[in-house]
């Protein structure tokens, strides 16, 4: 089983309800607790840990895109998206946890448009721009400026988020469980884990 933290799915499990409100929780708890390995420099790292040496070469299937491109903490392979900050800051104020988000749109600020928008950067903590990295990337731009404008207004932000429907994770939660519809009840299935 791979238990590498990939930013973007638990992010949208976040702002979908695919997760309990303590799962969602303890989601940005860890981000909070790694702040330095998942943020870094630059929010944020696609994926963490990078894939090491021969375990990256076999995941790929060796495809030379992915080895120039893939080293340990670059592009796909563990570097930092500015583009997942808008989703990052997202999940933040369904959670209200702005504080969070406040923290990684200051970071972004200071070197985003100094560094002319990359794509993604490098480096264990997002230090320096992508060896492959494209300048003034549309997506690098939005995701910034959506950020700066959902903490600016974050009521509207609601409008992109899903609020969790225990009716539907009661049925999820007890259709998984062994113990039968029966024992399930909404308190249980706001404590389970869906997967």
């Amino acid at each position: 089983m791979d238990f590498r933290f990939f930013t973007l799915g638990n992010l949208w499990s976040i702002v979908s309800s695919l997760g309990t409100p303590k799962q969602n929780e303890a989601i940005l708890n860890l981000i909070e607790a790694k702040w330095g390995d998942i943020v870094g420099h630059m929010p944020l790292k696609i994926l963490y840990p990078a894939v090491e040496n021969e375990e990256w070469r076999i995941i790929t299937g060796s495809d030379p895109k992915n080895t120039v491109l893939c080293s340990p903490w670059s592009y796909h392979n563990g570097g930092s998206w500015p583009t997942l900050l808008w989703q990052f800051t997202l999940a933040c104020i369904k959670m209200r946890r702005l504080e969070l988000a406040e923290k990684a749109v200051a970071l972004a600020e200071k070197r985003l448009s100094i560094d002319h928008w990359p794509e993604y950067y490098d480096t264990r903590n997002g230090k320096f721009i992508g060896k492959q990295s494209r300048l003034y990337q549309t997506w690098s731009i939005a995701g910034f400026l959506t950020s700066k404008m959902m903490l600016e207004n974050p009521e509207a932000a609601s409008l992109l988020f899903w609020d969790e429907d225990y009716n539907l994770l009661e049925i999820c939660v007890c259709g998984l469980s062994k113990s039968g519809r029966k024992k399930c009840s909404r308190g249980a299935a706001r404590s389970q884990i869906l997967i």
